[in-house]
């Protein structure tokens, strides 16, 4: 998200739009973050000389026929189905947004980049 999210009159931050999806979504049981904080993957990139591909934003919006379509980058703990887990998050989303913002969301994809194995 680069632009402001401009939708029926009014213009929100893209930085506003990403801290309300992303304690919505982190509320969620079986989301471990949103985005990809993986230590070793960050360790890796600060001390090599290799040239990584810079992480995606972990909430996207575009406005599409004036309505909101959210992606949203997570990674999930191990053990909790995909499919159930997606559409807990599109739940949690939808209603934030339209508790906050009051824009209607026409979709939101779900994207689950990372794993996080329990410590046993």
């Amino acid at each position: 998200m680069s632009a402001e999210i401009k939708i029926d009159g009014i213009a929100i931050a893209p930085e506003v739009m990403s801290i309300i999806v992303s304690r919505a979504v982190e509320e969620v049981e079986g989301v471990a973050s949103v985005g990809v904080r993986d230590l070793a993957t960050n360790l890796v990139s600060m001390f090599s000389a290799k040239s990584t591909t810079p992480a995606l934003p972990p909430i996207e919006a575009e406005v599409v026929d004036d309505t909101l379509h959210l992606t949203v980058r997570v990674s999930v703990f191990f053990g909790y189905p995909f499919k159930k887990l997606a559409e807990t998050i599109r739940a949690a989303v939808v209603k934030v947004v339209d508790a906050q913002v009051g824009i209607p969301v026409s979709s939101v994809d779900v994207c689950i980049d990372g794993l996080v194995f329990p410590k046993e």
